[in-house]
């Protein structure tokens, strides 16, 4: 079942691969004619084009936009220059040779979850190129997963340690990646619609990889191109309700205090002009991850059964549940899901609420472990778990997530409760057990950011 679940998991991924979402979404039907979804652009309309990507996935997301470009004699021939933003060891040999191919395009890695210099310095070249759109300027942007810390440039009069100092104390806060972005959109430039601003009154294409829980646009990378639907108010509400973020620099607080207090802020209303020359378009999500592996289990033998594309909460907890979901699938009784063998999946992200005593691990690692150490008491042996990072990283680590079973805390040396308790899963499951196998899955970046994918095979 190890790898039948291992299979699945791969197949969920290939089905996001940003290089066939873009190609889907962009064709050339005619000469001169670029159709982007359902809508046509002629080159004749535009003098140049502007080409921005950041997050994740830029590298692919960019190069396959270039792809479409040369595919027509009248759009290749256009003036083209642009900014690629993407988190180090992100993009293949291939796709950095296309893209430096392509003289005016500047391609710049950033750190990532935590923002360093270089985020900045990409943020205000992206801004800068959009800034000199004109009407007759095609603006394709390219945003995935991780944009939000790829590109980032502090509100005045904030500076960069005090972004690094408040994503570390987001991070490790138990907070949603939604509710992390209305924080984030109050206190950088170029989020919350301010790229669509920057570029007005360039033509505004924007072609998303959601990574975030429902596919909310304006929160994904923190909206860039999208209006906000969040207010200064909001942000603040999580800081006075979550004792953790009173951790956030003194400087953060007071500026989003001003704001909702003056009920002002620098993102574009509903009514600005500028929303009617931008247009966002989703490409991929959660959800074809999540059906294309259903696909792969059912062509296994396995019954799938989707649990749905919201999977939330204390990645210990959720756990704790798909394991009581597979015991009454293996006991007698009735009213149960499915009858083995079948595959439960879902997607989603669960988060982990971090101490200061913390060790090294990721969701699907904690995920996995809590899984195992349940499976583990509940005698459940016909069960196979494996959680992944779509992007193949799980929290600061070189591991995409964990496949476990009911054998795995037997297999292995040490306490899997003190290391769950001590969110140190990725020491733990790093071990090898007789057979030579690690519990930890790693696949190396993936060049696609969905969040994540949890198969559970029962036999």
């Amino acid at each position: 079942m190890t790898e039948d679940a291992m299979a699945i998991c791969r197949e969920g991924i290939h089905a996001v691969d940003p290089t066939v979402a873009i190609r889907r979404y962009i064709t050339v039907p005619s000469e001169g004619v670029l159709r982007i979804d359902s809508e046509d652009y002629n080159a004749n309309d535009f003098k140049n084009i502007v080409l921005l990507a950041f997050g994740k996935a830029s590298s692919a997301m960019a190069t396959a936009c270039l792809s479409r470009l040369k595919e027509d004699e009248l759009w290749s021939g256009l003036p083209l220059e642009g900014a690629v933003i993407l988190k180090d060891d992100h993009g293949t040999e291939s796709e950095l040779n296309e893209l430096e191919q392509a003289e005016k395009i500047v391609v710049q890695s950033a750190s990532h979850p935590v923002p360093d210099q270089r985020s900045v310095d990409g943020a205000k070249r992206v801004l800068a190129l959009a800034e000199k759109a004109s009407e007759d300027t095609l603006v394709l942007v390219c945003i995935s997963g991780g944009g939000s810390a790829l590109f980032c440039e502090p509100q005045s009069p904030l500076t960069l340690q005090d972004l690094q100092e408040t994503n570390s104390v987001l991070l490790g806060s138990g907070l949603s990646i939604e509710d992390m972005n209305v924080i984030r959109k109050r206190i950088e430039t170029g989020k919350g619609g301010r790229l669509a601003a920057a570029a007005y009154p360039g033509k505004v294409v924007t072609m998303i990889l959601s990574d975030i829980v429902g596919d909310p646009l304006d929160l994904i990378a923190s909206g860039p191109t999208v209006l906000d639907q969040s207010r200064p108010s909001d942000a603040l509400n999580l800081i006075q309700s979550n004792p953790t973020l009173q951790q956030l620099p003194s400087s953060v607080i007071e500026v989003i205090k001003q704001q909702a207090e003056n009920q002002h802020t620098e993102n574009p209303s509903l009514d600005a002009e500028v929303f009617e020359r931008a247009r966002n378009i989703l490409v991929g999500n959660n959800q074809l991850a999540v059906l294309a592996a259903a696909s792969e289990a059912e062509k296994r033998g396995y019954k799938p059964v989707i649990l749905g594309t919201r999977m939330e909460g204390e990645s210990c907890h959720v756990a704790g549940v798909y394991a009581s979901i597979a015991q009454h699938i293996i006991e007698d009784g009735d009213y149960k899901v499915a009858e083995p063998p079948c595959a439960l999946i879902a997607g989603g992200e669960t988060t982990v609420t971090l101490s200061k005593q913390s060790g090294k691990g990721g969701r699907n690692q904690e995920f996995a472990l809590a899984a195992a150490l349940r499976f583990q008491e509940l005698g459940l042996r016909n069960v196979v778990l494996a959680s992944v990072g779509t992007d193949g990283t799980d929290g600061p680590t070189d591991a995409a997530g964990a496949i476990v079973d009911g054998g795995t805390i037997d297999r292995l040396a040490g306490s899997a409760s003190n290391a769950l308790e001590q969110h140190d899963a990725y020491p733990y499951l790093d071990q090898v057990d007789e057979s030579n196998h690690s519990p930890l899955i790693k696949t190396g970046p993936t060049g696609t950011n969905v969040a994540d994918i949890s198969i559970t095979l029962i036999r």
